[in-house]
């Protein structure tokens, strides 16, 4: 199971305590909420280490305007750099890498990953989710993320593409959804499937046609770009958008929780109590991996919430932690 995070070096972290020794807690994931709880937990005086792959979606943000506090926005980038600047000015650490197993023995949780083996008498897992991409160059995907001809997030970003010309890529009920939803910001939307035809029953087409969304039954192909115009094409270049939103799901990175017994969703979502904690012992998840609403300031409150728990549960076995 893969990590998420910024990838990018922090020399300001210190070094991680010694394999040999037990952490107090490992968190498996450099996004806003394994950041988040770094930062609570490196405050309550306890060791902790975040372990991050570089993949966190908050990265791939080129301007968020929706996260409270900054009125101008600011870059999902920039914001985890200021996080992992945080975490490490108290004392949390950060590793660069892999999580390949999680395992649980007499001395608490046994991490195997690609540059060392973790243990830690707790874990939380933030380990997030990674978007379905639809046929895009590489290269194109980058720039009109950049460029924002590209977006994942109608919550997120809907505000920005008001009164547009908008594609929603995707169909059955989660393409469907996602094109009533970006309705609301604009007259123009269209529906397109992916590849071969719309999987769409009778009701939730007559649903469209009467909130105004545009069904066309043709595959998008691959998406181009023309930065020039800032206009992304569908239909080998034949139809153009101000914007196309990809609503083709996500893959959800809970291999690790299903490793150490958690309980999933029927779609792979970690479950968990009003506490973050995960039905085993010692086991936490927060964040896009936890079903609920895939935001940045959601994942935060997440991460705080777990990391407080954490520790309160540590310090009702051994009292050594309340200091």
């Amino acid at each position: 199971m893969r990590a998420t995070g910024t990838g990018a070096h922090v020399s300001h972290c210190r070094n991680m305590t010694r394999t040999a020794d037990i952490l107090d807690c490992a968190i498996v994931g450099g996004g806003p909420a394994g950041l988040t709880a770094a930062i609570y937990l490196a405050r309550f005086h306890l060791r902790a280490v975040v372990i991050d792959g570089g993949q966190s979606r908050a990265a791939l943000i080129p301007t968020t305007h929706n996260h409270a506090g900054f009125p101008r926005g600011i870059s999902g980038r920039t914001l985890l750099k200021r996080m992992e600047r945080q975490a490490c000015n108290f004392g949390a650490s950060i590793v660069r890498g892999w999580i390949e197993s999680l395992m649980i023995d007499d001395t608490g949780f046994v991490l195997a990953g690609s540059t060392e083996t973790i243990r830690a008498r707790s874990v939380l897992l933030a380990t997030g989710v990674r978007n379905i991409r639809p046929q895009i160059a590489e290269r194109d995907h980058s720039r009109a993320l950049r460029a924002g001809l590209l977006r994942y997030c109608p919550i997120c970003d809907g505000f920005e593409v008001t009164d547009r010309r908008v594609g929603v890529v995707g169909t059955g009920e989660r393409g469907a959804e996602e094109a009533l939803f970006l309705r609301s910001y604009s007259a123009d939307v269209t529906l397109l499937p992916a590849t071969g035809r719309h999987d769409l029953d009778p009701k939730t087409r007559e649903r469209l046609r009467t909130a105004g969304v545009a069904v066309d039954d043709t595959p998008a192909g691959i998406l181009t770009i023309d930065l020039g115009q800032k206009r992304i094409f569908a239909h080998a270049g034949a139809t153009w958008f101000d914007t196309v939103y990809p609503a083709l799901g996500s893959v959800i990175h809970s291999d690790l929780a299903r490793m150490a017994g958690a309980t999933l969703s029927a779609d792979g979502c970690i479950i968990v109590d009003a506490h973050q904690r995960c039905g085993v012992a010692g086991l936490f998840a927060a964040g896009d991996v936890v079903k609920g609403l895939d935001q940045i300031s959601h994942a935060m409150g997440e991460g705080g919430v777990a990391a407080t728990t954490i520790r309160n549960d540590l310090a009702a076995v051994e009292p050594h932690y309340r200091q």
